[in-house]
């Protein structure tokens, strides 16, 4: 027999019963019925119970070993009784009597509890990160994300892709985010980067002839952390194709992303296949005031400027004559809801720093609310006729400049999404966001700059580089989304070298910072450079929303903290100062704020 087990503790049924069988794994559970005692034994497949009567040898060792010691029992399977059967569990018809107990591995006193799912703080689960993997959820949706990986593998193979792994030590590069930087000890004051994407190498490999490439890379940004982000480091599903056009990207990859949602989205709704919707980044921010859409809930914001240049409503006419817009949000059946539900969005609305929420009420064509009295009734009727609002729908209004109206709509169509139970949770709505603008104009620097990849090929090509004010200029550039997250960015590249240093001429890069920053891109595209294009999914936000989580550090195995820390492992630490020596560095500490501590 083997010295561990013959199965594992999710494979026992009544198949078995009469058989000696030797089973390892942690204590789960303990119960004491009154001189026998059920202990339930978990492993990685399952959980089978154990039984230790009265008599048994066992039963004290047993009663008295702490929860998550981990035991080798040896013993007989034996039905459990039509009464004791628990059919939520695959071994529940059976249970083994204990006629043999290895002890292999004692348990402290837990720092949390791994049986059940109750909360627990966040440092204490990331500090005891391997307790916090036996939990039950934990445990599962890290096994979604190992099978997520999987699936995606295997439908890029058959889609033609090859996996390709490109250097993590590489140059640094313009991605948006700060780099990581890992000083050289062969060169003296030198400094590689940690790949915040393998973008440039994706590209080289298509000049380099390869035609089709994917990796499930690694990317490392020194960016804050949040919710849907992790800090240090993240997955993605890369990938790059030569020869290609945006929309044939698009018709590859929507097989691979669908496939993968349809196969872990538990019976839940998925956007077929060929008919994910495309949507214009202008037509995003206007409808949705987001360039992320979830699309599963239905308002539709409008500009209603128009109706307000000559209004009764002093304020908005006022906003609108200086420039600004007004955006309207839907608010459907709400003529049973107390004035106190409108006031509260508006609450809400300063609460997020902005000016304030208007909005009008309708009950039986009645209309109610500041806005409305001064608007007029022929004007209310006017504009209800032309949104197609019915007469107990109310809306709410957000005005402004343009981006901070769209900003505010985009948020208050969520909100009352949410607050109005509008949103069905049992669906995946994907989309492509395309048409994104190639440029935006930084307030900060005071400077034209990219908005999104710079290497992405400009709509027009070099002549709109040249003819074209920049921020009329849109790009082949897409990004997927789904409920609310973008899960996927990608562009058709510029592949140019002349184009290339047009667009970074006009963010005020010169061809000789093209050929310092971008040396080796650059050069390859003078030696025939296919057309090319491609995309990157995020793997951590696609396995998060498949297992319904809420936070990235639910579907990741061992993340940092929001400081950026890692509990575990003590991350970051103080080097030694041989190592400082070798890499040819000294730390030279923080400069303290007055009022800070020593």
């Amino acid at each position: 027999m083997h010295a561990y087990r013959t199965h594992n503790c999710g494979a026992l049924t009544k198949e078995n019963i009469g058989e000696t069988v030797r089973l390892s794994g942690w204590i789960h559970r303990k119960r004491d019925h009154g001189g026998v005692l059920f202990v339930d034994l978990r492993d990685h497949y399952g959980m089978t119970q154990v039984v230790a009567k009265e008599g048994s040898e066992w039963l004290d060792l047993l009663d008295h070993m702490p929860n998550e010691s981990v035991l080798t029992v040896t013993g007989e399977v034996v039905y459990r009784g039509d009464d004791a059967v628990n059919p939520k569990l695959a071994t529940g018809e059976i249970e083994v009597v204990a006629d043999d107990v290895v002890v292999q591995s004692r348990a402290k006193e837990l720092p949390l509890p791994v049986a059940g799912e109750q909360e627990y703080p966040e440092d204490i689960r990331l500090k005891y990160r391997f307790l916090d993997l036996r939990r039950e959820t934990l445990h599962k949706n890290i096994m979604t994300r190992v099978a997520v990986v999987s699936d995606m593998r295997e439908r890029m193979k058959a889609a033609g892709f090859n996996e390709f792994s490109t250097p993590i030590l590489t140059a640094s590069s313009p991605e948006g985010a700060r780099d990581f930087l890992v000083p050289s000890r062969i060169h003296a004051g030198k400094f590689y980067a940690l790949p915040q994407a393998p973008q440039q190498y994706k590209q080289l490999l298509m000049v380099a002839g390869f035609d089709r490439y994917f990796q499930i890379a690694p990317c490392f940004r020194d960016e804050d952390p949040r919710a849907d982000r992790l800090p240090g480091e993240f997955y993605q599903l890369d990938l790059e194709m030569s020869f290609v056009t945006q929309e044939e990207v698009w018709d590859t990859m929507e097989p691979v992303i669908a496939g993968t949602f349809e196969a872990f989205a538990n019976g839940k709704h998925v956007t077929p296949s060929g008919s994910f919707p495309r949507i214009p980044y202008a037509e995003a921010m206007l409808k949705y005031g987001s360039d992320k859409p979830d699309l599963r809930n239905p308002l539709i914001i409008t500009d209603v400027t128009s109706h307000f240049t000559t209004s009764g409503f002093g304020l908005f006419e006022k906003i609108v004559g200086s420039g600004g817009v007004v955006r309207v949000i839907p608010a459907p059946n709400t003529h049973e809801k107390s004035r106190k539900f409108f006031d509260d969005m508006n609450d809400w609305a300063r609460k997020e720093g902005f000016a304030g929420l208007g909005y009008v009420t309708c009950k039986g064509g009645e209309f109610g609310g500041p806005i409305a009295k001064n608007h007029g009734q022929e004007g209310m009727e006017a504009l209800y006729a032309e949104l197609g609002l019915g007469e107990n729908d109310g809306c709410f209004f957000a005005a402004g400049k343009e981006s901070d109206a769209a900003k505010l709509a985009g948020a208050a169509r969520i909100r009352v999404g949410e607050q109005l139970d509008l949103i069905d949770k049992d669906r995946f709505e994907l989309a492509w966001i395309i048409d994104f603008p190639f440029y935006e104009y930084d307030e900060d620097e005071k400077k034209v700059d990219f908005s999104h990849n710079p290497f992405s090929m400009p709509q027009g090509g070099q002549e709109a580089l040249e003819t074209q004010d920049p921020l009329t200029i849109n790009a082949y550039q897409y990004d997927l989304v789904c409920n609310g997250y973008e899960i996927a960015s990608g562009s058709i590249r510029n592949h140019k070298p002349e184009t290339m240093v047009k667009a970074f001429e006009i963010v005020g890069l010169s061809k000789a910072d093209v050929e310092e920053q971008f040396g080796g891109m650059y050069r390859a595209f003078q030696y025939g450079a296919p057309p090319h294009g491609g995309m990157a999914a995020g793997v951590d936000r696609i396995v998060m929303l498949l297992c319904g989580a809420q936070n990235l550090r639910e579907i990741t195995l061992f993340p940092m903290n929001q400081k950026a820390e890692d509990l575990l492992m003590g991350a970051p630490s103080k080097p030694e100062p041989k190592q400082l020596r070798e890499l040819h560095l000294r730390v030279v500490e923080p400069v303290k704020k007055e009022g800070e501590g020593a």
